[in-house]
């Protein structure tokens, strides 16, 4: 009787240290996510869902969505404030907006001191937007792009690390307002 009580002790402390380590390993994998803020207008809807979608199944991202909700007419400010403040107080490691044109939504995000906004048409502006400026919102033109080159560009400015170096000193000056 006290080997059996004593194997189902031993397995049940086993079976607890493996628990915790499982749960030490998603904290430590929780905090590796990349949290992305998405928001649009009602003309980039569409593809805000779709991309939250494509980003959703692939189990690698946190995704906020700051809106809209509805294919309805609403002020894309009132989004794109939102998205910006996330990205500005950390809750969110880069942003990615729509709108029609992509102007407004990449206007109103780069009022705000730390926000370095690319409004990108092509995949290549989405490369060099990270690569040389170490932007971290995406703005895209719902109307002038396909749903793969928005999937295109999502991935690149995902995954395009900041080259540094001499475009640092660049970058640094974005923010050195002169009067």
């Amino acid at each position: 009787m006290f080997k059996f009580l004593r194997c189902i002790k031993l397995l049940t402390t086993q079976k607890i240290k493996i628990i915790l380590q499982e749960q030490k390993h998603k904290n430590q994998m929780s905090k590796n996510v990349l949290k992305i803020s998405l928001a649009s207008d009602h003309a980039g809807f569409g593809y805000k869902e779709k991309i939250k979608d494509y980003l959703k199944n692939k189990n690698l991202y946190e995704v906020t969505d700051y809106g809209t909700h509805t294919a309805e007419s609403m002020d894309y400010p009132d989004v794109a404030h939102a998205l910006a403040h996330s990205v500005v107080n950390k809750t969110a490691d880069i942003g990615i907006i729509l709108c029609g044109s992509g102007n407004g939504v990449c206007m109103t995000v780069n009022k705000y001191p730390g926000i370095r906004a690319a409004l990108c048409w092509k995949n290549e502006i989405a490369e060099l937007a990270r690569l040389h400026n170490d932007a971290n919102v995406l703005c895209l033109p719902a109307r002038f792009i396909t749903i793969e080159e928005a999937y295109e560009m999502v991935e690149t400015f995902i995954h395009t690390a900041f080259e540094g170096g001499r475009h640092q000193r660049r970058v640094d000056k974005i923010a050195d307002i002169r009067k």
